[in-house]
């Protein structure tokens, strides 16, 4: 049975962080009209929804504007910032993509049959890979060649990355100009990609469904699954009424 950590909240929190695939989404990564209108709620009351997702920014992107957000992006796992400001759009590359296409390449030279996912096209700083080969072997290949590379899992994808970067340090860049830290926010994430989010944060929720570290990582783990355990995460934040 999953834990389910009931840790007091203190709220008020300023802004709500989630994750999309998987924390917005069914186990069918289509999105649930619950958390649909959970996030309309919250920007009804003026609390920002900030999406950190490791998807590419123009999805990210139409998915923020169809829901009518207010907060800034965190796309591709940290790699990339967005933020509109004094009406035009501000992209900030917290990576270099050329250090993921190095890795990339080094591991097909070694004989593993990485394939990049078909949204790598649009990519603007890591490498995102089938889950064809597990991930311990691609991590044990980029250390066999030294390289200052991370292999992240998400469940999805496997996304190679610069060492350092990730959503923890995307989503400090892109609360700063809000006068926000992660402590003042409610998180929401289920992959281990998102662990260092939850342990940085005023409140950090998981779920059923979420990965061991997400769990682990988390203040609260909601008895349900998926978008339905994103609601009860935010009723136990105090963020959202019964």
């Amino acid at each position: 049975m999953t834990a389910r950590r009931t840790g007091t909240a203190t709220p008020p929190f300023r802004a709500v962080v989630t994750d999309v695939d998987g924390t917005l989404t069914g186990p069918d990564r289509r999105l649930d009209v619950r958390a649909i209108a959970a996030v309309r709620k919250l920007e009804a009351r003026e609390i920002p929804v900030v999406l950190a997702t490791g998807n590419v920014l123009p999805i990210a992107l139409a998915l923020h504007r169809s829901l009518g957000l207010t907060g800034p992006i965190v796309a591709e796992n940290g790699g990339l910032v967005y933020r509109r400001a004094d009406g035009a759009d501000l992209v900030e590359r917290l990576a270099d993509r050329r250090v993921a296409l190095r890795a990339f390449r080094s591991l097909r030279e070694a004989g593993l049959p990485v394939r990049r996912l078909f949204t790598d096209r649009w990519r603007e700083s890591e490498v995102a890979l089938e889950t064809t080969v597990a991930v311990g072997r691609i991590r044990r290949a980029l250390a066999a060649q030294g390289l200052e590379v991370d292999a992240i899992p998400t469940g999805y994808a496997i996304h190679l990355m610069e060492r350092g970067t990730g959503k923890l340090p995307g989503l400090e860049r892109a609360l700063r100009p809000m006068g926000l830290s992660p402590g003042d926010c409610v998180v929401l994430g289920d992959g281990d990609n998102d662990a260092a989010m939850l342990r940085a944060s005023g409140f950090g929720v998981s779920f059923a469904s979420g990965s061991p570290g997400a769990r682990r990582a988390a203040r609260y783990v909601a008895r349900a699954s998926f978008a339905e355990g994103f609601v009860e995460g935010l009723k136990a934040s105090g963020l959202l009424a019964d």
